[in-house]
Parts: structure tokens; C-alpha cells; sequence
């Protein structure tokens, strides 16, 4: 993990610059790139095909290798100088992005203007944008009713958030988690129910809590294909499962022959570069991101109790540390930048 100095880019009429204030780390995406299991480092991604490819005697390269540069999408920052065509947009104003771990950033005057947070709203809330839209998308993936019982598993940040969203669409929560720091916090933000899933047979338990029928959806936001294993068992008959955990590697634990097959489950994958079907005339990446950052700021959505590590971007090493190490007490980590604060 290194820092390095990069000249600011150049400002043209049109457009904005922002200097950052907070950049989260991505609790999945990234450590795939820190710990070296992303795909895209051992094979080639065809954008035209949609596939992944392997690397053979052909010469083609991964799709990325290292050092991996400028990674990161939870970043929040002010605005500092304009354009001379951009007669909107004042320094001052908080904006909230994708842009990267970078201290500063240049970007149009529309982009800032659809991004802006409302006067008086918690900085700190930019950086769940991005997270934010992936956990409002498995829910609207998982296409809840009023009155049905949703199972989620996986209590990082994104299940949180998950947990909450599915909630406020009139579902009854059971969350589900291996740590009890996770599982006490779900509680708080308003989980009916909480699952140890080191304590027995998770489907079982969920099943008990349901008066034997099972869950009517389950949501897996963890990336583990045991945990997904779980999901299928935890549904009742005909229901359905929406995976967005980043699986990593073949699938370990994953018996699609037992409760998969007998119970008719539904399968679904929610994944940030796309919507519903259904839905994608009407939503889209930067509705995800605003209604999100919509029910953060008018207090709709709780956020704040998921940072749990705040670090000058110069412990930028030891933030990623915290991550890859200390899962049961580490949340959301966020890295801050001493020129954004001026």
C-alpha cells in the first residue's frame, strides 16, 4: 500500500474541481484486489462477450495487475474552484461520488449538481452512496411484499443497509451473522429477529421463527457459498434467493442438490452494473445512488452507526489491515484527507 503524489488536472470551463474530505474502503470489491482474489487479476474480462477468458500463449494480459491504481467508489469531498462557464455550482458545497482514493478530483459541473448533499446533512454520509445503491438494488431485486418474513445474511455494511431497506418495504428482518457485534447492531437498527450462524443449523432456526414455513426471501450478501448454502435451506417451498455477495474462487459448500432442487428456490444474482428487468426503463446507477443518499439525509436510513474506523489516508496500510483482520469489530472504515478539511 503506497501513497504517491500526482499533479492536479487541469480545469477546464465546464467544470468543477472537489477536494475530497472522506473515501470508504469497500469491504468487498477492494479486499478482492488487496488479497489478490479478483478475477480480474488472474483472467482477462471480454466486455464485448460479457466472459471472462484465461490468459493463455496468446500474449493477452489479465484484466488488471499490479500496483492497482486509484481504486475505491465511496468517496464524499467539497467543492474548492469552478469553471468560468459554471455559474451554479459555489466552492462550499459537498459532493458526494465515485472517484477514487485521491485527495482531488475534476469533474463536470452536471456531475456535481445531481450529487450535491443537502446543507446541513453529515459530510460522512457521502461515502455510503455507492454502497448504498447496491444494497437498494438487492432489495428491489428481491422484489419484496408487505408482510413477508426476508432473511439476511451477512452483516457487513451492505447487509445493514440491505437489512434496513427491507424494512422500510414492510418485510419482518431476520438477520443473520457468525459475529454478535454485527448481530446486536442489526438489532438496534431494527432486525425482529437475530441469527448466530455458528450456533446450529441456520436454516432450522429460521424455520422455527417462521412457524415451519421458511423465509419468504432471502437475501445473501456475504460472498460465501456456504452462507448461500444456508439461504437455499432457510426459504420455504417455491421462494427465492438473491445472491450479491463477490463469491470469490469455485463454489465450496454449495449442495444444489438437496434444498435447491426439492424446494423449487428461485435463484437470482443482483449486481451493481444493471437493475431489474422490470425496472430498467424507470432506474437506473445514479437513482440507486440519490434515493439512497435521499433517505440517509432526512434520517429515513441510518448510516451512521456502521463507521467504525476513522484514519488519515497516510494509515491508508493500516486501514486495509483493520479490514482483512478484524471483521467482527470493523464496519466501515473510512479514510480522511487533511487538504479536504481545510
Amino acid at each position: 500500500m503506497t501513497i504517491v503524489e500526482e499533479e492536479d488536472a487541469e480545469l477546464a470551463p465546464p467544470e468543477v474541481r472537489i477536494a475530497t474530505l472522506f473515501s470508504g474502503i469497500s469491504a468487498g470489491t477492494e479486499m478482492s484486489y488487496y488479497r489478490g482474489t479478483n478475477p480480474y487479476l488472474s483472467k482477462r474480462w471480454d466486455p464485448d462477450q460479457r466472459l471472462f477468458r484465461q490468459v493463455g500463449d496468446d500474449g493477452a494480459a489479465t484484466t488488471l495487475s499490479y500496483p492497482i491504481d486509484g481504486k475505491g467508489h465511496e468517496e464524499v469531498g467539497a467543492v474548492v474552484e469552478v469553471g468560468t462557464e459554471v455559474d451554479d455550482v459555489v466552492p462550499g458545497e459537498i459532493v458526494w461520488g465515485k472517484w477514487g482514493h485521491r485527495s482531488s478530483t475534476v469533474k463536470p459541473a452536471d456531475y456535481v449538481r445531481r450529487r450535491r448533499l443537502p446543507v446541513g446533512t453529515d459530510p460522512l454520509l457521502g461515502v455510503f452512496s455507492q454502497i448504498g445503491a447496491i444494497a437498494l438494488n438487492v432489495v428491489l431485486d428481491a422484489d419484496i411484499h408487505v408482510g413477508e418474513t426476508v432473511a439476511v445474511f451477512g452483516l457487513g455494511v451492505p447487509g445493514q443497509i440491505v437489512a434496513q431497506l427491507a424494512r422500510r418495504n414492510g418485510a419482518e428482518v431476520i438477520a443473520v451473522d457468525p459475529h454478535d457485534s454485527r448481530l446486536k447492531t442489526a438489532a438496534s437498527l431494527g432486525a425482529t429477529h437475530t441469527v448466530n450462524a455458528n450456533e446450529g443449523s441456520v436454516g432450522e432456526r429460521i424455520r422455527e421463527l417462521t412457524d415451519g414455513r421458511g423465509a419468504d426471501v432471502a437475501l445473501e450478501v456475504t460472498g460465501s457459498y456456504r452462507a448461500l448454502h444456508e439461504a437455499v435451506r432457510s426459504v420455504s417451498y417455491n421462494a427465492r434467493v438473491v445472491a450479491a455477495g463477490f463469491f470469490q474462487g469455485e463454489a465450496a459448500g454449495l449442495a444444489l442438490g438437496e434444498e435447491f432442487h426439492h424446494n423449487r428456490v428461485e435463484l437470482r444474482c443482483s449486481q451493481i452494473s444493471g437493475v431489474s428487468p422490470q425496472l430498467g426503463h424507470r432506474w437506473n446507477e445514479e437513482r440507486l445512488q440519490r434515493t439512497v443518499m435521499g433517505l440517509a439525509a432526512s434520517g429515513r436510513l441510518q448510516l451512521e452507526q456502521l463507521v467504525t474506523e476513522v484514519l488519515p489516508v497516510e494509515r491508508a496500510a493500516e486501514a486495509f489491515e483493520l479490514l482483512d483482520n478484524s471483521r467482527e469489530r470493523v464496519l466501515q472504515v473510512v479514510l480522511t484527507f487533511e487538504d479536504g478539511a481545510e
